[in-house]
């Protein structure tokens, strides 16, 4: 680390090349998700912490999430909305390198999270009888941090690397953030052991928890079948539904980004894959969860109630 010189000091963001009226109107519909992100998460967080009815492990998994979505959100969408007001906007070293590295913790956490809460409803429709023990507060308490935990050291692990290249120009950022691709295309050096890593990191966070989901709902399945009310199975599948619309939504852009195959030049493909990601998966988790989740929908209605004067 010694020896690297490195003589940028900022890097420009370039962003998506778009006429002065429709970066206006992208930032009003942008600021308004945004909004949405932090509003909606905010009320799944304040109704778990408040309602002894879902302080159970599905809504402490749900919890985490809502917190990493808020934290997501914070760290990646004030930076587009400021490149939609002032394109090309210079961003420090240090800045975008927090920016990186923060975007690879929240973004490894939901992914192992996800795969959390997908074990979580294998146990309660799987092994329901042994539920309480199987999945005890120590339990969930571990995994959680768990997830965070890896979630630090691998992303760690890019940033040694990344910060052991030399910056020494161009400036600009082909992007709206500090994504770890866009940037390592600015360095003087070669990266092979960079792009070799993110892949191997790519198919532990995202391969392999899809990997460990697809089994998970294999089992469930297989249990759903077998019961034979179909009142019961509707039950069964509607506590489900929601977590895998989010999974769907969750890992879908960083597989086409990070281990899918790269043909030509996708940088303008993953800017509007990592938009997506970045502003509408926060947004929507909330949605989902509340508009298919009774329990969610019951909690949301005892709390305006109890508001409501006498």
């Amino acid at each position: 680390m010694g020896g690297n010189q490195t003589s940028v000091t900022e890097f420009l963001l370039v962003g998506f090349l778009l006429s002065p009226r429709m970066q206006l109107l992208l930032f009003g519909l942008f600021s308004m998700f945004y909004a949405f992100t932090l509003l909606g998460n905010g009320v799944i967080l304040g109704l778990i912490s408040l309602d002894p009815r879902l302080h159970t492990p599905m809504y402490f998994f749900l919890s985490n999430l809502a917190t990493v979505d808020i934290a997501y959100a914070c760290n990646t969408v004030p930076q587009i909305l400021i490149n939609l007001l002032r394109p090309a906007q210079p961003i420090s070293f240090a800045g975008c390198m927090t920016q990186t590295f923060l975007f690879l913790i929240f973004a490894i956490t939901e992914c192992f999270l996800l795969v959390m809460m997908s074990y979580d409803r294998y146990v309660a429709i799987c092994r329901p009888l042994r539920y309480s023990t199987i999945m005890s507060w120590r339990v969930c308490i571990t995994l959680a941090v768990t997830s965070w935990t890896l979630a630090v050291l691998l992303s760690l692990v890019h940033m040694v690397l990344l910060l052991l290249l030399p910056f020494c120009g161009p400036q600009k950022v082909n992007h709206y953030l500090c994504e770890i691709l866009a940037v390592l295309k600015l360095a003087c050096a070669d990266t092979y052991l960079n792009e070799v890593v993110i892949a191997i990191v790519g198919v532990l966070v995202l391969v392999g928890p899809v990997s460990a989901i697809v089994v998970s709902y294999g089992h469930i399945l297989c249990a759903v079948l077998k019961i034979q009310s179909a009142e019961g199975r509707w039950k069964a599948f509607s506590t489900c539904s929601s977590h895998l619309c989010v999974v769907g939504l969750f890992y879908g852009p960083p597989i086409i980004m990070y281990v899918g195959p790269q043909h030509g030049d996708p940088q303008e493909k993953k800017k509007y894959l990592l938009l997506f990601h970045s502003l509408f998966n926060p947004m929507l988790n909330p949605l989902i969860y509340s508009l298919r989740n009774r329990e969610v929908n019951a909690a949301l209605r005892r709390r305006l109630e109890k508001q409501r004067p006498s």
